[in-house]
């Protein structure tokens, strides 16, 4: 019973990006997740630091060199100079969401429900607008690619960031919010959601 529990109260972190913030876009996000069953148990409005940024996307050196390489053989098929080591073509990529993340106030939160990672990643869509599907946040609201972004040396700009794994949305919970920031209760609508028997609707 103890692990059904937990099934139930999944935690995912979502930041809607200063994109989001600067379209008007927060209560239609949020509308999305909340009309899918899940809930908000945490929500931060503020300006993330360069060095949280840095933190939160948490890159090695392999990842620097592997996409520092893809950032090279890219240049050179377009007939671009190699100006730079190929690790330091990798940390542009995450100076250039550092510096998209830190441009204006974010809101944070951290939503719980029954496989509240995997709902939330699919409601969010895929990282690059231009292909996410018709449906999806990204997909519907941005028009932005990778293409476009890397011609003009930015961050693609998506919206939102959304947790991969259940594993990943503790650490970036832990980064963001502080232990009293998550209010532990219980909406009405979770008896539809999740009692077994739903007792109690018939008067």
């Amino acid at each position: 019973m103890a692990e059904e529990k937990n099934m139930k109260k999944e935690k995912s972190f979502v930041m809607i990006k200063p994109d989001g913030v600067q379209r008007s876009l927060v209560g239609e996000i949020i509308q999305r997740f909340e009309r899918t069953g899940l809930k908000i148990v945490a929500m931060k409005f503020f300006v993330p630091s360069e060095d949280k940024c840095w933190e939160h996307y948490s890159k090695d050196d392999v990842w620097f060199a592997e996409k520092g390489q893809n950032v090279v053989d890219a240049r050179e098929k377009a007939g671009l100079p190699i100006e730079k080591e190929t690790p330091e073509y990798g940390k542009d990529i995450i100076r250039q969401l550092a510096d998209y993340m830190t441009s204006g106030p974010v809101v944070a939160l951290v939503i719980e429900g029954s496989s509240a990672v995997a709902i939330v990643k699919k409601l969010v869509g895929g990282t690059e607008p231009l292909t996410s599907d018709v449906g999806t946040i990204r997909g519907d609201f941005v028009v932005d690619s990778y293409d476009l972004a890397g011609a003009d040396e930015r961050a693609v700009r998506n919206l939102i960031h959304c947790t991969d794994v259940p594993e990943e949305a503790e650490r970036e919970i832990d980064l963001w919010m502080n232990e009293d920031d998550i209010v532990n209760y219980r909406l009405v609508q979770e008896q539809i959601l999740y009692d077994v028997n739903l007792d109690g609707i018939l008067e």
